[in-house]
């Protein structure tokens, strides 16, 4: 046996390693923007927004072409307004998220507008068109063969910074949508718009009041808290 005193053991090394970046509570910071090149303040901050947005992340891991589509599933899960076959006409329909939920949730023959080019999306009919052309809307009726069940729509116009201003081209495109879907909507059929709080919106809730069954104003989940948006919601058409 020997008398020599074993040599000490090497100091272990820890198995896990300290975090790393985020800040307190384990939570990253939101994403910057590496460069500004070009981009006004107002573009910047909505860039960084929709980099940071979770419904935005969650559209593209989807494949969603916009996180509008969660906002047009939030309204649907309430009213359960898209059937099996269900006719539908998507005013303002770029970049095409409404209307995928559409074909997703069974709907038979779908037509969309926009000013903007959209991407096919197989078997829905997009046209690149205003709707303001006294054109547009015999168009969307042909190309739909028949009275619609809904018309959704989602227009928006260019703004001009004059709050004003920008709520009477909201309104005058409202309006616009509205008197299309009373005139071609099926008995029974549906209505959905994006509105705005505070828009001078009383007249068209009137209008719909008398020519739906039932008329509500909804903010989905995936709507943006601090936005004014919302969604005027008019269902059971009582025909013309």
């Amino acid at each position: 046996m020997s008398d020599k005193t074993p040599p000490p053991e090497p100091p272990r090394r820890g198995m896990v390693k300290k975090p790393t970046g985020g800040n307190e509570g384990g939570r990253q910071k939101p994403a910057r923007l590496k460069t500004a090149y070009k981009r006004t303040t107002s573009q910047q901050a909505w860039l960084e927004r929709q980099i940071n947005d979770p419904w935005s992340a969650k559209a593209r891991a989807m494949g969603y072409r916009s996180r509008a589509a969660f906002k047009m599933i939030g309204i649907d899960d309430k009213l359960k307004l898209i059937k099996k076959g269900s006719k539908i006409i998507d005013l303002g329909c770029a970049p095409g998220g409404w209307i995928q939920v559409a074909i997703q949730r069974g709907a038979g023959t779908v037509v969309g507008v926009d000013l903007l080019p959209v991407d096919p999306l197989p078997p829905a009919h997009i046209i690149q068109m205003d709707f303001t052309d006294p054109a547009c809307g015999p168009l969307l009726m042909e190309l739909l063969g028949g009275p619609p069940d809904i018309v959704f729509s989602d227009m928006a116009p260019n703004t001009v910074g004059h709050k004003q201003t920008d709520h009477l081209r909201i309104v005058g495109l409202i309006e616009a949508a509205v008197d299309f879907a009373i005139s071609v909507l099926k008995p029974g059929g549906s209505f959905i718009a994006k509105a705005f709080q505070g828009g001078e919106t009383a007249e068209v809730i009137g209008i719909l009041k008398r020519n739906f069954a039932d008329v509500k104003t909804i903010k989905p989940p995936a709507s943006r808290s601090d936005s004014s948006e919302v969604f005027l919601a008019a269902t059971g058409f009582k025909g013309r």
